[in-house]
């Protein structure tokens, strides 16, 4: 039987892109470490147990869902096949802070969405949606990111000054101002 506990745990490996500690777990379900880590190891022998597609492991300091082996050969058709696969809700996001905003770095998109979003970043670069613009201020200072060329050209724009007003592709006037204002290279 799946626990509330055990559902809340296979959802946070499902949006996690690195491995999760046990006591990172522990600390979103209010349980100790050790609890989490018995279901955890129990989701784990069920999912080997299963025969299912994917296995739970702990690596890298955290616990993780990867493809099971068994399948690699199949997943590597799948993906030389289909590279033109849709961006998540959260790449969209990110894209539309770069594509408003930028540059901008890491830090400011996550400070825009309220949610680290390194992950999200890492797969627009390999993408070629984003790329980096250089620095604000010495080697030290953040990477900062814009829309690339790529990007452009499928959006059918020269450079980004020509996207459409956020005003057209927001429910009510408040919204506008309030994204107008995250959005705002001064804000």
């Amino acid at each position: 039987m799946i626990t509330p506990e055990r559902k809340i745990v296979e959802a946070i490996l499902l949006l996690a892109d690195e491995p999760v500690p046990a006591r990172l777990i522990g600390e979103v379900l209010e349980r100790p470490k050790v609890e989490v880590e018995a279901i955890l190891a129990g989701l784990a022998e069920e999912y080997a147990g299963d025969d299912r597609g994917f296995v739970l492991r702990e690596a890298g300091g955290g616990w993780r869902l990867y493809s099971d082996p068994e399948c690699a050969p199949w997943l590597e058709r799948f993906v030389r096949g289909h590279r033109h696969t849709r961006l998540t809700g959260a790449a969209l996001e990110v894209l539309a802070i770069v594509a408003y905003r930028g540059p901008v770095s890491r830090a400011q998109i996550a400070e825009i969405r309220g949610v680290d979003s390194d992950g999200v970043v890492k797969t627009l670069l390999q993408r070629e949606l984003i790329v980096p613009a250089g620095r604000d201020g010495g080697s030290a200072a953040p990477l900062l990111f814009v829309v690339s060329d790529r990007f452009l050209e499928r959006m059918g724009l020269r450079n980004a000054n020509e996207l459409p007003p956020l005003r057209e592709f927001m429910p009510d006037a408040e919204s506008v101002e309030e994204m107008e204002a995250k959005l705002s290279p001064n804000a």
